[in-house]
């Protein structure tokens, strides 16, 4: 045919495209396709991030309310109280010199309890005739404040709360305010005066901006301390003209925060993004802040705002998010790669199938046997592991038992000690009654009472052993401690005629890092121990003495007795091991253990004569 003869013009036009062509577009389309990939990754693992930091903002921002709602609540009823009292309203009523200068004292030593707040009480005209800072050089007796909004609405409505800027002091602070009335109508107005420096503080230790606004958007409190008095909505030109003629907030600009706001959306709830314009407590400039808001339900109007620095995070989250989409997308390229590799290799193994069909034949059976041993071994291997689990049970129950023993011996070892005192104080009441003595009788029987309470106290850590539970570690009067220990251990003392040389006279109590039902138990112990040693000693006295080392405080307690074996003072803190016939050994053991939850240590000395056994504490003075 002559179309045989003919060139072919029917080829498809793919055909007649240039390789190097298409693989040219292939890769420039991988490309667009993996840098999609990224930043479809990238946007997801922001969004993630910013959730999770959303949270975690939230949670932060309740705890700061919960630290500010507790403040407000510990001095809302104050100024109440103190309305109430009639020999305030009686100075207020007959107001000599003699009387304001006693009503000024009185106001300090509230004031000094109550730690950053000043009480202060106005006349009928607004004036200052008492405070708790009457000794200050910016005293506010003598002042005249019937211009306050916190006087002028406790006269007309009995109560005012007023935030503002101290005129004397430049200190700012809220005003909690309550009318005094008396038989012929008002006489005065006392005030309570919060400061917030601790709480501004403890926000600035952690490192997030938190502040306070009121009802007109105006940075009360809060941290960083140069936002106070900004404002975070603008403010029209006439209302800040009242709020600077007010003088709640002195000569302040009522600037705006220096925050540009950037509201991201991630679906149905948008997230409240800002950026700092200007660099703000210890952040950069165009720094992203996550934005929480929580509002203040005591103070109407009042909203605690925090921000969170998160752009390190969400760069780090996507960062990651796309190094792992790069991770995978390697791993299925090489998985690509490998299958493409074994089905060249099961190619080359197709023509080799018939000679080894029956080979495969000839050890089937031998797989056959193979299989059903290893099953045996398997059915072998889960009843090891049942066995096993069944023996481990057994030894965790076995342990569990074991210091149950333990538990219940050391309950019984301190019980033993404010029983005797029970019994001794008891027979002293008994006593006593026959004298017709009964103040004595009544003093005996309330410190059975106490002896008994301490029981109960000691019984209850035997019922919290299966459970876990926190020690009530705090401040604690040292020389509190030490009494109780010696009111436990006193009728020993006079029973075996001990001599006791207290050398904690004059001084102050130092305050400790403890518990105050543990301490007291460790020096029970350590008392009723050197008792223990001095029983057959001639002239037994017994010397306890506290001193300061640096952060710590230190008290001793030293006896004259026979003193510790050098073979046996390695063994003295091993569980169960006494060198007396009637103890259990575990006095020390359980001492040093209650003194290690608090952070502090026991030790035996070496001293020249009898037994010495030294308490290191935390002192509280130098941690806070």
């Amino acid at each position: 045919m002559p179309s045989q003869n003919l060139p072919s013009t029917s080829r498809a036009p793919w055909r007649r495209f240039p390789a190097w062509a298409a693989r040219w577009l292939l890769a420039v389309a991988g490309i667009g396709l993996l840098v999609a990939l990224l930043l479809g990754v990238g946007a997801w693992a922001r969004e993630r991030a910013l959730r999770d930091l959303e949270s975690q903002a939230r949670a932060a921002a309740q705890l700061s309310l919960a630290a500010l709602s507790h403040k407000l609540d510990k001095f809302h009823a104050i100024p109440r109280v103190l309305a109430q009292d009639t020999a305030l309203a009686a100075v207020l009523a007959s107001p000599t010199p003699k009387a304001l200068d006693g009503l000024s004292r009185r106001l300090e030593a509230l004031g000094s309890e109550l730690g950053p707040a000043i009480l202060y009480v106005l006349d009928a005209t607004g004036w200052t005739v008492a405070a708790s800072n009457w000794r200050e050089p910016d005293s506010f007796v003598g002042h005249d404040y019937r211009f306050r909004p916190y006087f002028t609405d406790a006269m007309d409505a009995r109560d005012g709360v007023h935030f503002a800027l101290g005129v004397v002091s430049h200190e700012a602070g809220l005003y909690l305010s309550r009318r005094i009335d008396g038989a012929q109508g008002p006489l005065g107005v006392v005030v309570l005066k919060i400061g917030f420096r601790d709480l501004e503080s403890a926000w600035a230790r952690s490192g997030m901006p938190q502040f306070v606004t009121d009802r007109r958007h105006v940075v009360l409190l809060g941290y960083p301390e140069d936002w106070h008095y900004r404002v975070a909505r603008p403010m029209s030109p006439a209302e800040a003209v009242r709020v600077r003629a007010s003088l709640q907030f002195g000569a302040a600009p009522l600037d705006l925060l220096p925050l540009d706001p950037m509201l991201v959306d991630q679906g149905e709830s948008p997230v409240p993004l800002l950026r700092l314009t200007r660099a703000a407590a210890g952040l950069e400039k165009g720094t992203q802040v996550l934005h929480v808001e929580q509002p203040l339900a005591r103070m109407d109007g009042w909203r605690l705002h925090l921000l969170k620095p998160v752009s390190a995070a969400l760069a780090q989250a996507e960062l990651t998010a796309q190094a792992l989409a790069l991770l995978a997308l390697a791993l299925t390229a090489m998985a690509g790669w490998w299958a493409v590799q074994r089905r060249r290799r099961a190619r080359a193994l197709l023509a080799a199938r018939d000679a080894l069909e029956a080979e495969v034949r000839a050890r089937t059976g031998e797989l056959r046997h193979a299989n059903e041993r290893l099953r045996a071994e398997i059915d072998e291997r889960r009843r090891a592991e049942a066995r096993l689990h069944e023996m481990q049970d057994e030894l965790v129950q076995a342990n569990k038992l074991s210091l149950l023993g333990q538990v219940a011996a050391g309950v019984a070892h301190e019980i033993n000690q404010p029983v005797g005192a029970i019994r001794t104080y008891a027979d002293n009441a008994g006593e006593f009654l026959r004298r017709g003595q009964a103040d004595k009788v009544s003093a005996n029987l309330s410190t059975i009472a106490r002896l008994t309470e301490r029981i109960g106290g000691i019984t209850q850590e035997l019922r919290a052993f299966s459970r876990k539970r926190t020690a009530c570690i705090g401040t604690v009067e040292l020389d509190a401690a030490l009494d109780g220990a010696l009111m436990l251990a006193g009728p020993r003392l006079g029973r075996q005629g001990v001599r006791l040389e207290d050398a904690r006279a004059g001084r102050p109590s130092p305050r400790v890092r403890a518990d105050a039902m543990r301490l007291e138990q460790v020096f029970v112990n350590l008392l009723h121990n050197a008792l223990e040693a001095l029983a057959d000693t001639a002239h037994p006295g017994i010397r306890l003495s506290v001193e300061r080392n640096g952060a710590q405080v230190r008290v001793r307690i030293q006896d004259n007795g026979p003193g510790v074996d050098p073979d046996v003072r390695e063994r003295l803190f091993t569980p169960f091991f006494t060198t007396r016939a009637q103890g259990v050994g575990l006095g020390l053991v359980i001492s040093r253990d209650i003194l290690a939850e608090f952070g502090g240590t026991l030790e035996v000395l070496d001293v020249p004569e009898g037994a010495a056994f030294e308490v290191a504490l935390d002192a509280m003075e130098d941690m806070e």
